[in-house]
């Protein structure tokens, strides 16, 4: 994840407008209490956008995470996407499987009860927020089931030692 985030933070340095994106796999606790951490991964803490209007051209966007929501509409030059807890893969099954307990979008949760529904929108808006980048897309699967089944069909960056 460090080297993830730093690859990101360094496009953003290099191009401009290359941002953090994520599913709704974490609640969103600095909406009402700034200095609260929204996503914890190992030792990384992060927040989700601080706001949402035009989040993208926001002062502190370059170190928060963005949603579908805040990314829509929006050509980045990179994207560093993360694919949340709330997504894995069944290697018994062969397919993409949704941990509900770990979604927290309350428009998802509220308004679809069937579990395939659910994963088809969860998987839209993975696939929406992968193609937000005009230059490259950075991916980080928090499920090591995903992760493993990913190394299959995209290439692992030459910054990483695993």
């Amino acid at each position: 994840i460090r080297e993830f985030i730093e690859t990101v933070r360094q496009k953003e340095k290099e191009t401009g407008l290359s941002r953090f994106a994520a599913g709704y796999a974490w609640p969103w606790k600095s909406k009402n209490d700034k200095s609260a951490f929204d996503i914890e991964i190992d030792d990384v803490r992060m927040q989700w956008n601080g706001t949402t209007a035009d989040w993208i051209n926001s002062p502190t966007a370059a170190e928060e995470v963005g949603c579908i929501h805040t990314t829509q509409g929006y050509d980045l030059n990179y994207a560093g996407i993360i694919l949340g807890p709330e997504i894995s893969y069944d290697h018994k099954k062969g397919e993409i499987v949704i941990r509900r307990e770990n979604y927290h979008d309350r428009n998802g949760n509220v308004g679809i009860t069937d579990p395939l529904e659910l994963r088809d929108y969860i998987i839209n808006i993975y696939q929406t927020l992968l193609l937000r980048a005009i230059r490259g897309t950075y991916v980080y699967v928090c499920d090591p089931d995903l992760r493993e089944y990913f190394k299959k069909f995209v290439p692992i960056s030459e910054l990483q030692s695993t």
